[in-house]
């Protein structure tokens, strides 16, 4: 049995891959550092010999539900391994037996502590990147370094939906549209939310008019365009409702308004 201790940072409490989980995957995220190698050991991996590296640990199912204990299931372990990797928290490579679960950034969180000189080596300057044992003391450069990282937003997220909202609106004008990336389509929404001060019920509406105007249903197909046409919608939108009926489309080709957006020029 493995002895000792590991590192766990407060700034998880604010982290999707926490706030949005349930409590059999907080339990399960906890037992997967705990369980990991702090060093490396040797484990068989499909017949052959393998040196798992520190992070690195060969499991199953059945032994993971055993660890998580109470309300665990192998149907929820496998749900939330997959919603992990997802969240790029770990690698996952499964047998029928066993699986090769790899903690990603596990040097990151939970190696050793060098102290830092001005000369340190790359390996060292990554070192003292390092989260200390003290939780207490405050890291400058490990606050900045949070702050950098890009956003990772849950599938449950109000603007994770958002954006698998507007792709099914898009899908219906434009059948051979590509999925897009909704990582990136769900941090525009928040944007729009959040920069923009937009209610949800705001844009839900101005999102589902859009997609159901015969023109603007040719411009809007992405968040960033919704964004940036947002108040010309509205303006119209507005006019629509005053006279009670469906204004005249602007004379311009769709291309032609594509091509002035790139400008900054009005119609």
């Amino acid at each position: 049995m493995e002895k000792g201790w590991i590192k766990l940072h407060r700034e998880l409490l604010e982290k999707p891959i926490w706030t949005e989980a349930t409590p059999e995957q907080k339990v399960l995220l906890v037992t997967l550092l705990m369980m990991a190698n702090h060093c490396e050991k040797q484990w068989e991996w499909k017949g052959k010999p393998l040196t798992a590296r520190p992070g690195q640990f060969v499991t199953s199912l059945p032994s993971l539900v055993q660890k998580c204990g109470k309300n665990s299931s192998v149907q929820k372990i496998r749900t939330a391994l997959k919603r992990f990797a997802k969240y790029e928290f770990l690698t996952d490579e499964s047998t029928p037996h066993n699986r090769l679960i790899t903690i990603v950034n596990w040097g990151v969180y939970q190696g050793e502590e060098r102290p830092s000189t001005a000369h340190s080596t790359d390996g060292q300057q990554t070192s003292n990147r390092q989260l200390t044992a003290n939780k207490n003391v405050k890291n400058v450069k490990n606050e900045k370094k949070s702050n950098s990282r890009k956003q990772v937003y849950d599938e449950s997220s109000i603007f994770y939906q958002l954006a698998y909202s507007l792709f099914d609106h898009i899908k219906m004008n434009h059948p051979g549209t590509y999925e897009p990336n909704f990582q990136e389509w769900a941090n525009e929404f928040r944007m729009i939310m959040e920069r923009d001060q937009r209610t949800i019920e705001q844009v839900k509406h101005l999102m589902k008019w859009s997609q159901a105007h015969s023109f603007w249903h040719k411009v809007i197909l992405s968040p960033a365009s919704l964004r940036r046409n947002w108040d010309r919608m509205v303006f119209q939108v507005k006019q629509e409702r005053m006279k009670g009926q469906i204004r005249i489309l602007p004379k311009k080709s769709v291309e032609e308004f594509r091509l002035d957006l790139t400008k900054g020029e009005d119609l």
